[in-house]
């Protein structure tokens, strides 16, 4: 398949994704708060946004700010997030994540990239995220639905599991404007139709345009 044909495809992609989620929200419930956005994104690493939910209720009950986080007992935090797993690691790049927003940003999350790569536990993943997200600049989230399905579907080949590589390839086949919201689209495809271990293929809404279908008859 070549580049355009791939472009051609990824916008048809986008477009039935829309249809089948005419709302693209992040799974994560941080109320549009940047600050929260930042906790819960370090703390869904190899855990699920729906857990992080349930945990980040009594996380933000007890600290509702940056500062109150920042300047909060380590080992309480630990103890709250501690069914995120990864607890003790999580909980000190959340507190000083905080400290780092408090301190050097007056609170503002910044929108640049290099920026946000400095806060502790924050990689390209997350600060797509609060890219796309918080300040609706073009971003793609390559999570590990994001790579799975992108790939099935066609936009490269199944074995491309780097998540920098995924990025970069689906920065040139997404519209710009269209980014950040495929990628939270794709997350509820991915959760519903396209799971990993039995996919429904038989009756998939996105089953004509996937070119394993296509290619498994």
């Amino acid at each position: 398949m070549t580049k355009k044909e791939k472009k051609t495809l990824a916008v048809s992609i986008v477009a039935r994704l829309r249809e089948v989620y005419p709302t693209a929200e992040c799974a994560l419930e941080y109320g549009g708060d940047p600050w929260r956005l930042l906790v819960m994104g370090r703390l869904s690493a190899q855990c699920t946004d729906e857990r992080v939910n349930i945990v980040c209720r009594e996380l933000f009950r007890r600290f509702p700010d940056a500062r109150a986080m920042a300047e909060g007992p380590l080992s309480e935090i630990e103890s709250i997030v501690k069914p995120c797993g990864l607890y003790k690691m999580k909980a000190k790049n959340i507190m000083d994540s905080s400290r780092i927003l408090i301190d050097e940003y007056g609170g503002e999350l910044p929108r640049d990239m290099d920026e946000l790569l400095r806060f502790p536990g924050v990689g390209r993943k997350i600060a797509n995220l609060l890219i796309g997200d918080i300040f609706g600049m073009p971003a793609i989230v390559a999570d590990t639905h994001c790579i799975r399905i992108s790939a099935r579907l066609g936009l490269y080949p199944e074995s491309e599991k780097r998540p920098e590589q995924v990025e970069r390839i689906l920065r040139e086949l997404i519209p710009p404007e269209e980014g950040a919201d495929y990628c939270h689209r794709i997350v509820f495809f991915g959760r519903e139709w396209c799971t990993a271990r039995s996919p429904r293929c038989e009756c998939c809404p996105l089953s004509d345009l996937c070119t394993k279908r296509k290619r498994e008859g």
